[in-house]
């Protein structure tokens, strides 16, 4: 059996004031209230690499990098998901499927993104998939009543800084997905209210499905035997 531990980053591949934009976002919807935020997932088993998703024009948009090293995007913490039953070999053999599966052309960041991909790994390995936060905001069409749990003071406490966030995250995700320079600020820009409205109306109204797992979080990995190439 071998650990599967889930890497978590702050999506912060842009420029400094993108950077500082997320940051904040995450700050809000995952310190704050618990909703979730803008992240990065890689999924790590046997060996020191992390594997995830990501896009490209041509061949698999399957990739590894060192465990909690991606160097585009900010670490924020590890969660343990379990332990798969499978050796190396039979895990090398899914991640050989899901290369073929998972071409980089086809990335689509509410629908086909690397928390997507970690789900599936984690399907295909035999653990609990990563917590509902991760990809909260991919997922805001998903109908749950988990936010019901969130008090009134804290929305109270919080309503102005919750406001300003979800126009930067409304923002932030319509820029990237129309490929437009994410060079955002704080003042209204026509019919994007509108858009915003409807878009901080779902994720605190709906939200998703609760997660199933029973993750932890862990600082670090404990050493485990060097991955084979797949």
């Amino acid at each position: 059996m071998a650990k599967v531990t889930l890497h978590v980053y702050d999506l912060t591949n842009g420029s400094e004031k993108t950077n500082n934009t997320v940051v904040h976002i995450n700050k809000i919807f995952k310190n704050g209230i618990g909703l979730g935020g803008i992240f990065h997932g890689a999924v790590q088993v046997y060996g020191d690499d992390e594997w995830s998703f990501g896009s490209c024009e041509e061949g698999t948009g399957v990739f590894s990098c060192p465990s909690r090293k991606n160097a585009r995007y900010t670490y924020r913490q590890s969660l343990v998901l379990g332990k798969t039953n499978y050796n190396i070999f039979m895990v090398n053999q899914i991640l050989r499927e899901l290369s073929k599966e998972w071409p980089g052309n086809s990335y689509d960041l509410f629908s086909k993104n690397c928390n997507h991909f970690c789900d599936e790994f984690c399907a295909r390995l035999g653990v609990p998939n990563p917590p509902g936060w991760v990809n909260r905001f991919a997922n805001v069409g998903d109908i749950t009543m988990e936010v019901a749990g969130c008090t009134a003071s804290r929305f109270r406490q919080a309503k102005t800084e919750i406001v300003s966030a979800s126009k930067s995250a409304c923002r932030f995700l319509f820029c990237v997905t129309n490929n437009v320079k994410t060079d955002m600020d704080d003042s209204p820009r026509g019919e994007s209210l509108g858009v915003q409205a409807v878009w901080m109306k779902k994720v605190i109204t709906n939200g998703v499905k609760p997660s199933t797992s029973t993750s932890s979080e862990a600082g670090t990995s404990s050493e485990i035997e060097p991955q084979q190439q797949i």
